[in-house]
C-alpha cells in the first residue's frame, strides 16, 4: 500500500491540478494507459463527456477513461439525490469477474443535507480476490423506496495492472464544484494457501510402458493423418471462395462509404445508438405508441438532455431493408436537419442501425391536426383553426422561397401537421420532400407519391413535382380545417369536399361550407369565408391559375385584400378516388376524371429524379 497522501494527490503525469479525467489519466493516456500508469477503476459519474454514453452512470474503467461496462443510474434515487449510498465491489481472480452493486436508500438522518452528492471514481487494483465496500452512511433505513444498480464485467488484473498496485479513491469535478464525503469504507483481500504436493508416483515397468505407448502411438499417427487431410480440404475450399470473398468485401466497403457520405450530409441532429432509443421508449412498448402510418410507428420516449430529461417522439421505420423506407429516411434526415423555423417540427437525432431506422423529434404535446378536427371531443375554436392555417402557410413560404434551396414537401395533410401546447402549427414528416433549385422548373419523377384526397391531380397526370403541388394540398387542408369534413368520405363515395365547397361558392353560399359549430360571429364568419375562397383558389386544377403561398397568405391576412374571382364551374368531378389494392411498391388507387384529363390510375411509391 502507498502512503495515505496518495488519496489526495494524483499520480505523476495526471492532470488532477486541472480537475479532469478523474485524476488518474492525462491527455496522452486517457484511452490507453500503459506501464505504471495502468489502472482499473469503478467510476460514479454525473457528468456526460464525449466518451460517456449517459449523464449518470456507474462504469468499469480498464486503462481507459471510457467505461468498458456501465449502467445508467437515472432512477428515482440517483447519484445527485443527496441521500446515502452504499457501494460494494467484488472481484474474483479465478473467474476474473468484477461486480459492482450500488444501493441508494432514503434515510432519516440529520446528516442527509450534508451527504455526498457524488462519488466520482473509486479505484480498485489487486492481484487476487478483492472485496471492497463503500458505506456512505451507517444509518437505519426507514424507507423501502430506494434504488439498486448493478454492473459487472470480466477483467484480468494480471494483464491490466502492473506488479505493484495501490487501492484508494480519486475524484475530479472539472470546472464544477461538488461535495464529496466518504463516511466509511473497508477493504478485504484473501489469498488461497498452496496445496501440499502429492507424493511421487512409482515409475511403471518397461513392459507396461510398451503396452501403453504402442496403442497411443498408433492413434496419434491416425489422428495426424486425419488432421492433415482436413487442413488440405480447408485450404482448397478457402482458395475457391477467395474471389467471392473479395467481391463481398468490396461491396461492404462501398456500403460503408455510402453511410459515411450520408452522415457527413447531416448537420445539427446527433446520431443515437439503437439501445438508447429502445430504452427511452420501453423497448418500443405499445403503451408508448403515439401513432402508426405506412412508414411504421411513432413512440413517445424520454431521453437525457443537458443534464435532465426531454420528452421526444421516436419514429421507427417498419422495414429498414426496404428501398422505399431507406430513401424516405435519408431524405427526411438530410433535409429537415438543416431547417430552422418556428412552424417546423425539430429533428433532434437519428439512428441508422442494423436493427432499424429511427428518427428522434421534439414531442409536440397536442398531437396531429386531424385528430383534433375529427376525433377530439374538444372543439377547436375558429381563432385556433385560423392560427393553424396561418402557421402552415408560414412554414410553406419558408420551404418554397425563404430557404437557400426550394423544398417541395410532397405530403401536406392534417396528420402531418402537429400542434404544440398553444396550438401553434408544427409541420413534420419530410419523407417525400425533395430539393429543387429556385430557378428550376418542375421536377420529373418516376412514380406518383402522396395521399389520396390531398395529392395534386396535375402531378398525377404529368409526374412533374413543383411547389404548386404543395399549394394544391394547402388549399385542401384549408377547406378541411374550416369545414371540419375530410376530402373524401368513405361512407359516401359520391361526396368530394372540393366539389361541394365549389358548388356552394358558385351559388353565393360559401359560408355554409364552414363548420356550423363555429358560426355566429360576424367577424369570424368573414374570415371563414375568406379562407374558404383562398382554399378553392389554391386547389384549382390548372396549376397556372393557383397563387403562390405568399399570395395566398396576403389575402388570408389582409381584410381589405380583394378576393380572387373564381369560375362558377371550377370542377367537373365524377366520384372520389378509392383505394383498390396495396403492394410492396405502394398503394394503387383509381382516380376521378378531372376536366384537365387526369390519368385513370396511379401508384404511390418511391419517387426519384430523372
Amino acid at each position: 500500500m502507498t502512503p495515505p497522501s496518495w488519496l489526495y494527490k494524483g499520480p505523476k503525469g495526471s492532470i488532477s491540478q486541472h480537475g479532469g479525467l478523474i485524476g488518474l489519466f492525462n491527455d496522452s493516456n486517457k484511452y490507453n494507459a500503459t506501464g505504471d500508469g495502468q489502472v482499473v477503476a469503478v467510476e460514479f459519474d454525473t457528468y456526460k463527456n464525449q466518451w460517456d454514453m449517459s449523464y449518470q452512470h456507474v462504469g468499469i474503467d480498464v486503462n481507459n477513461i471510457s467505461s468498458v461496462e456501465y449502467t445508467d443510474t437515472t432512477g428515482q434515487n440517483n447519484l445527485t439525490s443527496s441521500i446515502m449510498m452504499t457501494a460494494t465491489i467484488n472481484y474474483d481472480n479465478r473467474t476474473k469477474y468484477l461486480a459492482v452493486n450500488l444501493d441508494i436508500q432514503p434515510v432519516r438522518s440529520r446528516f442527509t443535507v450534508a451527504a455526498a452528492k457524488e462519488i466520482t471514481a473509486y479505484t480498485v487494483a489487486a492481484a487476487e480476490e478483492i472485496t471492497e465496500t463503500l458505506c456512505c452512511k451507517a444509518a437505519r433505513r426507514t424507507s423501502c423506496n430506494g434504488s439498486w444498480y448493478h454492473v459487472n464485467g470480466t477483467v484480468d488484473f494480471t494483464k491490466s495492472l502492473p506488479e505493484k498496485v495501490a487501492v484508494g479513491f480519486s475524484a475530479a469535478t472539472g470546472s464544477s464544484a461538488e461535495l464529496h464525503r466518504i463516511s466509511s469504507w473497508s477493504f478485504h483481500s484473501t489469498l488461497e494457501e498452496k496445496a501440499t504436493p502429492p507424493p511421487p508416483v512409482p515409475q511403471p515397468s518397461t513392459k507396461l510402458q510398451l503396452k501403453v505407448l504402442v496403442p497411443i502411438l498408433v492413434v496419434s499417427v491416425v489422428a495426424t493423418v486425419g488432421v492433415l487431410v482436413w487442413l488440405w480440404q480447408k485450404r482448397r475450399k478457402n482458395a475457391l471462395q477467395h474471389e467471392a470473398l473479395n467481391d463481398s468485401d468490396s461491396d461492404e466497403e462501398q456500403q460503408g462509404a455510402k453511410e459515411a457520405d450520408f452522415e457527413r450530409g447531416v448537420a445539427g441532429p446527433r446520431r443515437y445508438h439503437y439501445r438508447e432509443l429502445a430504452a427511452a421508449t420501453g423497448n418500443f412498448n405499445d403503451a408508448n405508441r403515439l401513432g402508426r402510418g405506412g412508414f411504421g410507428s411513432v413512440y413517445q420516449g424520454r431521453i437525457q438532455s443537458d443534464g435532465g430529461y426531454k420528452e421526444v417522439a421516436v419514429k421507427k421505420f417498419s422495414s429498414e431493408k426496404s428501398s422505399q423506407g431507406r430513401k424516405e429516411f435519408e431524405a427526411e434526415v438530410k433535409i429537415i436537419s438543416r431547417l430552422r423555423h418556428r412552424n417546423l417540427v425539430q429533428l433532434l437525432g437519428w439512428c441508422d442501425s442494423a436493427k432499424g431506422l429511427l428518427l428522434v423529434y421534439e414531442l409536440v404535446p397536442e398531437g396531429s391536426l386531424d385528430k383534433h378536427i375529427h376525433n377530439n371531443p374538444r372543439l377547436l375554436t375558429w381563432s385556433e383553426r385560423y392560427k393553424i392555417i396561418l402557421g402552415l402557410g408560414s412554414a410553406l413560404s419558408y420551404l418554397h422561397r425563404e430557404w437557400e434551396q426550394c423544398i417541395v414537401h410532397g405530403d401536406i395533410k392534417p396528420s402531418n401537421i402537429m400542434l404544440d401546447s398553444s396550438y401553434n402549427t408544427k409541420l413534420g414528416d419530410f419523407g417525400l420532400a425533395r430539393l429543387i433549385d429556385h430557378e428550376s422548373g418542375p421536377q420529373l419523377t418516376k412514380l406518383v407519391q402522396g395521399t389520396v384526397g390531398y395529392i395534386d391531380p396535375e402531378f398525377v397526370n404529368t409526374l412533374r413535382r413543383s411547389t404548386q403541388s404543395d399549394v394544391y394540398s394547402f388549399g385542401i387542408v384549408i377547406l378541411e380545417t374550416v369545414s371540419g369534413r375530410q376530402p373524401v368520405d368513405q361512407r359516401d363515395p359520391n361526396f368530394m369536399l372540393l366539389k361541394w365547397v365549389s358548388s356552394l361558392h358558385s351559388q353565393g353560399k360559401t359560408i355554409e361550407a364552414a363548420d356550423e359549430r363555429l358560426r355566429g360571429d360576424d367577424a369570424g364568419e368573414r374570415q371563414m369565408e375568406r379562407a374558404l375562397v383562398v382554399g378553392l383558389w389554391c386547389a384549382q386544377t390548372d396549376p397556372r391559375e393557383r397563387p403562390s403561398v405568399a399570395e395566398a397568405m396576403h389575402v388570408l391576412q389582409t381584410e381589405d385584400a380583394r378576393l380572387p374571382s373564381l369560375p362558377t364551374q371550377m370542377y367537373k368531378l365524377a366520384a372520389a378516388p378509392s383505394v383498390v389494392s396495396t403492394g410492396e411498391s405502394g398503394t394503387a388507387f383509381s382516380s376521378s376524371s378531372y376536366s384537365t384529363g387526369v390519368r385513370s390510375s396511379a401508384t404511390t411509391g418511391t419517387a426519384s429524379s430523372s
